[in-house]
């Protein structure tokens, strides 16, 4: 058996199903705020192309995908990030949505046993965890917290620590905060990256969630450009269609970059057996070419914004984040009691910080804060934030 099984956490919903055990609430009044699968509709023409294609069933699909939707990925790129050209040849490759990519990244990527070998940003998506240790390494924490803007404090990490790493995951925007790191940010990355030999993986699948139209967050390869890297040496982003275009059950994104890693990426995917279903693909062309139905997506997610933080600051530390569908409000008591005691007294289920994150030497950046999803449809996410501060206001 893989030792690294035995090192793994449980993931952030058993240990929640596990603390709402017993909690007593009114299910039919239920709305959950936990999971951050997006509740809009998907787009009506990927719905059409999937129907159409479905005979493509019937066919083995290439590793690489096909030659139309790399163009249309490439072509996307180069216009988000200003990127002077992706050749979909040689710097882009479709995965099946994002968590694939980034848990096998580290399997290419990292060298076995290795201590030291994964740095990732704490709290976390639970993926880069989990891929570290079943790459045999433990990852190496690196806090994000309200005095750091919650993110990353690279600065108190040691050569001797940047020397040993051979994978870095970012997350930008990040999750749970939704904080953006600025391009120098992301430049000081890539430097240290060039100087101690090791892959930055930044994981971008809120990337197309903003609050501002026409101030998009930055990206990896839009920083690596801007410093002459046109190879984007050293450099992955991984993107996705579940976030941008409500496609969660798609499985559809990709990961694009360093052409030298692409093609070791490829050779590794090729033996793991997970090329994205051709009528998949088909339909995932047209997502990365159309951008109305983003805009729109965008849109109702501002909507949300605008009115449900206004109603939780009034009771609760909490700000609209730079960028993604997450709040993540100070609580009043320890996050777990918060927890149940809304899910008892509200009817609102919520995240706790804390099974997002890790105990480190300064704490567990995750405690004392929660993770509201605003997901659902405006009139639940209303709902929900008026009876938190109802409940908050009522105290315990």
């Amino acid at each position: 058996m893989n030792a690294g099984l035995g090192t793994l956490h449980p993931y952030p919903f058993e240990k929640l199903a596990d603390l709402f055990n017993g909690v007593v609430a009114d299910a039919s009044q239920m709305i959950p705020l936990t999971i951050g699968e997006p509740q809009h509709p998907p787009p009506d023409p990927v719905l059409a192309l999937l129907a159409e294609h479905s005979h493509l069933v019937a066919q083995y699909p290439a590793t690489a995908g096909l030659p139309a939707l790399r163009a249309s990925i490439a072509t996307w790129l180069a216009q988000r990030f200003a990127l002077p050209g992706v050749d979909p040849e040689r710097h882009v490759l479709p995965l099946n949505g994002t968590r694939e990519g980034l848990f096998a990244i580290a399997q290419t990527a990292v060298t076995g046993g290795k201590p030291g070998a994964v740095i990732c940003p704490n709290p976390f998506y639970q993926i880069y965890e989990g891929a570290a240790l079943l790459a045999g390494t433990e990852p190496v924490l690196v806090n994000c917290i309200d005095e750091t803007g919650f993110l990353p404090d690279f600065d108190g990490v040691s050569d001797d620590a940047w020397q040993a790493c051979d994978l870095l995951f970012i997350c930008t925007p990040g999750n749970p905060a939704g904080a953006v790191m600025p391009l120098p940010m992301l430049q000081r990355l890539i430097e240290l990256a060039h100087q101690h030999d090791f892959l930055i993986a930044s994981d971008e699948c809120y990337s197309e969630i903003y609050p501002q139209e026409g101030q998009p967050p930055p990206g990896l390869l839009q920083a690596a450009a801007a410093m002459g890297h046109e190879e984007f040496s050293r450099c992955l982003c991984f993107h996705s269609l579940s976030k941008r275009s409500n496609l969660p059950g798609l499985r559809s994104g990709f990961v694009a970059g360093d052409p030298l890693w692409i093609e070791r990426f490829k050779r590794y995917r090729t033996y793991h057996g997970c090329a994205m279903p051709p009528h998949h693909q088909l339909a995932s062309e047209w997502a990365w070419r159309d951008e109305q139905h983003v805009i729109e997506n965008r849109a109702r997610y501002r909507e949300k914004f605008a009115a449900v933080t206004p109603i939780l600051a009034a009771c609760l530390n909490v700000s609209s984040p730079d960028a993604g569908f997450y709040l993540w409000p100070e609580t009043p008591i320890d996050d777990e009691t918060f927890a149940q005691h809304l899910l008892q007294h509200a009817a609102v289920k919520v995240l706790p910080g804390r099974y997002l994150a890790r105990d480190t030497s300064l704490g567990n950046p995750g405690e004392n804060r929660v993770r509201l999803a605003l997901v659902a449809e405006l009139k639940d996410c209303v709902d929900a934030a008026e009876r938190i501060a109802h409940t908050v206001k009522q105290g315990w």
